[in-house]
């Protein structure tokens, strides 16, 4: 591998958003792009240690707009890239157990329905029915919005990687980036540890790295790597095909299928921030007791396998787009859980605000890097 001197435009990190990015600029017609990624393949980073999970269930007006845009991507991946997602849409159904939780989300479904998202509302009773293995005597209600559901992370990234390629981006693994340079306010060059790379633009897709490509570059991006981890079983022949995406909200606990099994994970509140991704036992064996109690079939499976991987969390759980101080330097990161899903538009917006100097796709310019010093923070509620 011989790493160019020189690229119209670097990109950093190979995960969705970077391959989403480099795709998009290629189709725009841009050359010369270079995308970079550390691991030794693309995707091993924050997107293939996710859920898959895909939803239209948000509860912000520009999360919601961002699902409208990228899922129907998702659904014609393999016609418009070649490439099968494996797009999944068993539905989302959140459960909810408090009076908090239902009042909060009662606003999010209308703000929904505004949208042409038609959640549906179902009662305890309902959900009982329909989850009859399920231990949810607890339940008061729930949502459930029927094209939510799951695609193949690794797919998704290699659809946008292959076809990149084929449009003459060069796509290189296991290079390192270790320094950007800068003259003035302008970005100037990536250092990597194969050499330097000149260019006048960067575009930092690093993911739960992205604050610290940010310090190389003097800017300060205000992004939390947070560890989060799940687990696979051996095959549970009595969950039905048509078992939905379960999330116990008020525990941030989540079920689905997976192949023949079941994958669970449980969001631990007590994370502290880092980049550790390994397995933490003693909040496995927590994911698990709780687990069992609402869906007690798994204490005759076995654990197929389990990993660990990073959020990138912002302070308002929702990402950052576009400009930063430092001319040149661009950012998409921070997605906080919610990346994958909403990888494919963002490629898309990103060269939009490049290119054009606006996004037209969705309008995010309310999330901007600037909104946190300017203190216009938009909370999303619904996370997991």
């Amino acid at each position: 591998m011989t790493l160019p001197k020189t690229a119209s435009i670097v990109i950093i990190g190979g995960g969705v958003m970077g391959a989403s990015v480099a795709y998009h600029l290629a189709r725009r017609g841009v050359k010369d792009i270079v995308l970079l990624e550390k691991e030794d393949f693309f995707g091993l980073g924050a997107t293939g240690r996710c859920a898959g999970g895909v939803r239209y269930q948000f509860a912000t007006e520009v999360n919601i707009r961002l699902s409208l845009a990228s899922l129907p991507m998702l659904e014609r991946f393999r016609e418009e890239l070649g490439q099968e997602v494996d797009y999944r849409q068993c539905g989302y159904l959140f459960l909810l157990t408090n009076e908090h939780d239902i009042a909060t989300f009662e606003r999010n479904v209308t703000l929904q329905h505004n949208l042409s998202v038609m959640t549906e509302w179902l009662d305890g009773d309902a959900i009982r029915r329909r989850l009859p293995m399920m231990r949810l005597e607890d339940v008061l209600t729930g949502t459930f919005h029927h094209k939510d559901g799951l695609c193949d992370p690794n797919s998704v990234v290699m659809g946008y990687i292959n076809s990149a390629s084929r449009l003459g981006v060069q796509t290189l693994t296991g290079v390192s980036v270790t320094g950007i340079q800068t003259s003035g306010v302008k970005v100037t060059a990536v250092e990597t540890d194969l050499g330097t790379i000149q260019t006048p633009l960067v575009v930092n897709a690093a993911g739960p790295w992205a604050g610290v490509i940010g310090q190389m570059a003097g800017v300060t991006i205000p992004i939390t790597p947070v560890r989060r981890q799940m687990l696979t079983t051996t095959p549970l022949p009595e969950i039905p095909p048509d078992f939905p995406f379960v999330i116990d909200f008020a525990q941030s606990l989540y079920f689905h299928r997976e192949g023949d099994g079941l994958l669970t994970g449980m969001s631990n509140p007590g994370e502290k921030a880092g980049f550790d991704q390994n397995v933490d036992s003693d909040w496995e064996l927590t994911n698990l007791e709780k687990a069992t109690e609402r869906l007690p079939l798994l204490e005759k499976a076995g654990l197929a396998s389990h990993w660990a991987g990073l959020y990138e969390v912002t302070p308002d759980a929702h990402p950052i787009y576009g400009r930063t101080p430092l001319e040149g330097f661009y950012v998409v990161a921070g997605f906080s859980g919610h990346g994958f899903m909403h990888g494919p538009v963002s490629g898309l917006l990103m060269a939009e605000l490049i290119l054009d100097g606006r996004a037209s796709a969705v309008d995010v310019s309310m999330l901007d890097l600037a909104r946190f010093t300017d203190g216009r923070l938009v909370h999303e509620y619904n996370v997991v």
